[in-house]
């Protein structure tokens, strides 16, 4: 019975404007409490507008919808780890110290390593 419930809400299309919006409000508080509420604003109206755009995109959480989902995902994620890529190059390339990037990419790699891994294990 819970379990049928989680999954409902889980597949509702608010669900994942929701999340924006509850992380919208997480980066205004935290933005607040460091002093600039201005950033925090802008921060969850944007936020806002992402889920609001979601909501809009999405007509609900079935097949088709977690094969773009998956879709979007792996795209953006190459994207990010693109961008970190060329910004540790032309941090490195500069003479400064790229180690946030490397960091950054390091754990991309790890991560990806250890899931190809696990999706190759689990069949």
């Amino acid at each position: 019975m819970i379990k049928d419930r989680s999954q409902a809400i889980i597949r509702s299309r608010w669900f994942t404007p929701l999340i924006c919006v509850g992380l919208g409000l997480v980066v205004f508080a935290v933005s607040w409490l460091g002093g600039q509420l201005g950033a925090g604003l802008i921060s969850l109206a944007i936020m806002a507008a992402f889920g609001l755009v979601l909501l809009l995109l999405t007509g609900g959480r079935d097949e088709r919808f977690a094969q773009l989902d998956l879709r979007a995902t792996a795209l953006a994620g190459l994207v990010v780890v693109l961008a970190a890529l060329v910004a540790w190059l032309v941090a490195t390339a500069r003479g400064q110290s790229g180690s946030p990037y490397g960091w950054f990419l390091a754990i991309w790699g790890l991560a990806y390593l250890i899931a190809f891994a696990f999706f190759r294990w689990r069949g």
